[in-house]
């Protein structure tokens, strides 16, 4: 076995830590404060190449792995959780499912703009009934003419005030057993009858932009079927066990600037006389976080590397993402537990890493789900 990253994947964390260090962090509470989507910062983002990291160099990407991937998810996600989390969100929802099961013709038209970081794209899955059970999908396409009209409601979407399309599932029939059939679709943000909101106050992840979608008679041409009619329920299955892979990184990032912060400030704060990191009860809580920290992210890797190698990889990557935000949980919230008073001021940031990390144990399956998905897994 090699743990070391390839000099390629050194150049990239290297490269993304700087840039986050310089361009992101020092507006991060900002962000949060005013809920601010960072548009520069993405724009930034798609200069230096990182929105295409995972696709080929033929469709406008950077031709690199997912292992490179998960690493600058972790170093933007170190920076800020919301920029973070709106950055993976837009490659492993927006881009990849057009990568993996787009035609030609859709891959020209709307992942090499994705892959240049010249616009942005959401994935439309969660409905206000449809959350944990995605089978339960209410929003209905159906085709006239050559072209599938849609109606129904998504909630929670991420980055669709900004993004030029949405992948939408819909239930566009039945099967013979009366079970129904999700397809995706391919709709463009500018299309008649599509209405984008963003009107949540959120707990964390401030910066990432969330909104609700309302599609009231939106007409698609039939190209704009995304992969096979019957397969969306597969199709969006697939992605998001991709998408659990950069969630997980995305956790770690969080978790590291926790630990950070707080054995910073351990080395700093006196009490009775000396650090409080000469205090074994604050030691064991470093040492906790620090050894967590470094199982989740190895966790990360092995299912970021499954995926390049076209290995199975849905069990380790429910793996990574519950293991990896729990502890993201855990470490923020030690953090503000080492900081005592000052950990519940926003100034020493350690109270927003517990805010962000929150949702990482909701958002792209609840823990609980992973759970369910591990226990399938292992032939319970």
């Amino acid at each position: 076995m090699d743990f070391e990253l390839s000099k390629e994947q050194k150049m990239i964390k290297d490269m993304v830590r700087e840039f986050a260090e310089k361009e992101i962090k020092p507006i991060a509470i900002e962000l949060d404060a005013e809920s601010k989507f960072a548009e520069d910062v993405f724009r930034k983002m798609g200069d230096l190449g990182l929105m295409g990291i995972p696709f080929p160099e033929e469709y406008g990407g950077s031709g690199g792995d997912t292992v490179s991937y998960a690493i600058a998810v972790e170093e933007i996600g170190k920076a800020c959780g919301g920029t973070g989390l709106s950055y993976a969100a837009n490659v492993s929802l927006g881009a990849s499912p057009i990568f993996y099961f787009g035609t030609e013709k859709q891959k020209q038209k709307y992942l090499i703009p994705l892959a240049k970081g010249e616009t942005l794209a959401s994935f439309g899955l969660t409905e206000p009934n449809a959350g944990s059970d995605a089978g339960g999908t209410r929003t209905k396409a159906v085709l006239e003419n050559n072209e599938y009209v849609i109606n129904g409601e998504k909630t929670w979407i991420t980055n669709a005030s900004y993004a030029r399309t949405i992948t939408v599932t819909a239930v566009s029939g039945q099967d013979s057993k009366g079970k129904n059939i999700i397809s995706a679709f391919i709709v463009p943000t500018d299309t008649p009858g599509l209405t984008i909101n963003s009107n949540y106050e959120k707990m964390g992840v401030r910066a990432s932009n969330t909104c609700e979608i309302i599609l009231d008679n939106v007409r698609v041409p039939a190209e704009n079927l995304l992969g096979d009619a019957k397969g969306g329920f597969k199709q969006f299955l697939f992605t998001l066990d991709g998408g659990r892979i950069s969630i997980a990184a995305l956790a770690v990032g969080i978790a590291q600037a926790a630990f950070e912060r707080a054995l910073a400030f351990a080395k700093e704060r006196v009490q009775f006389g000396k650090t409080i990191s000469n205090f074994q009860a604050i030691q064991f809580k470093l040492a906790d976080m620090a050894m967590e920290i470094e199982l989740a992210r190895n966790m990360v890797y092995k299912a970021a590397w499954l995926k390049d190698q076209k290995k199975p990889f849905t069990k380790e990557a429910a793996y990574a993402k519950l293991y990896a935000s729990e502890t993201s949980f855990r470490a923020a919230n030690q953090a503000i537990q080492i900081h005592g008073g000052s950990g519940y001021m926003r100034e020493y940031e350690v109270e927003r890493y517990l805010r962000d990390a929150k949702l990482l144990e909701i958002g792209e399956g609840t823990s609980e789900i992973q759970r369910m998905v591990i226990a399938r897994q292992i032939g319970c």
